[in-house]
């Protein structure tokens, strides 16, 4: 069956989310406590719903523990996303993502059963800091626990050596877990591969280590 999903909040955080839902064919309620911008999305959202979601009777009226993710994106607010995401784990709604303003509100929303927070405006100022301070670097993806993925095009100095020859783990702890090599992917690649000059290399590491390994390796070599 095909997942059903809800986004509160339809500022520009929610309302992209519901716009690429609605490009990926999926069933999506699109809720905020503004009129206007409900009207907004009428015709995007496959329902779309003017409510108070900090009032719990709204919310079970609406058969909001029906839905497999609901997704809080609620602005300003953070009084309302945390009494909203808790209704909504009260209510038993299986996952429930939300929109952090700040690391206590994540905290907050942490405690009270988020099961996933997202930082929309930290996390991609800090891929913007990482594409700007060095040309290498493609893209930066934030995971939990401070790790992250880093897209990082190779460089002279790697080029026409092996992974094992780069010795990258064992230096900065950092792994290499694919190569975009034109048009393909070598996922988990052997060590023994030479390294190509276009080759992106796709690596997950902590990120302490991924920034000894940006300043020693990547950035020196556009000097």
């Amino acid at each position: 069956m095909e997942k059903e999903y809800v986004v509160i909040g339809l500022g520009r955080f929610g309302g992209s989310i519901v716009r690429e839902l609605n490009v990926l064919d999926m069933d999506v309620m699109a809720i905020d406590s503004s009129e206007a911008r409900v009207n907004e999305y009428s015709d995007i959202a496959t329902h779309a719903v003017v409510a108070d979601t900090t009032d719990e009777a709204v919310m079970k009226s609406l058969g909001i523990r029906n839905f497999d993710h609901v997704i809080v994106a609620i602005g300003e607010n953070i009084q309302a996303s945390t009494l909203t995401t808790l209704i909504l784990k009260e209510l038993g709604v299986k996952k429930v993502t939300a929109k952090a303003q700040n690391d206590y509100h994540a905290k907050i929303l942490n405690k009270i059963g988020a099961d996933t927070v997202v930082h929309p405006e930290r996390d991609m100022g800090r891929r913007i800091a990482h594409n700007v301070a060095s040309a290498s670097v493609l893209d930066y993806l934030e995971l939990a626990d401070e790790h992250s993925i880093v897209e990082i095009k190779a460089t002279e100095e790697m080029a026409g050596k092996s992974i094992i020859e780069l010795d990258i783990r064992a230096q900065f702890g950092i792994s290499i877990i694919a190569v975009k090599r034109g048009k393909d992917i070598i996922v988990a690649p052997d060590p023994e591969i030479n390294i190509e000059l276009a080759d992106i290399l796709i690596m997950i590491g902590h990120d302490n280590d991924i920034n000894r390994f940006e300043k020693k390796i990547v950035r020196p070599s556009e000097r």
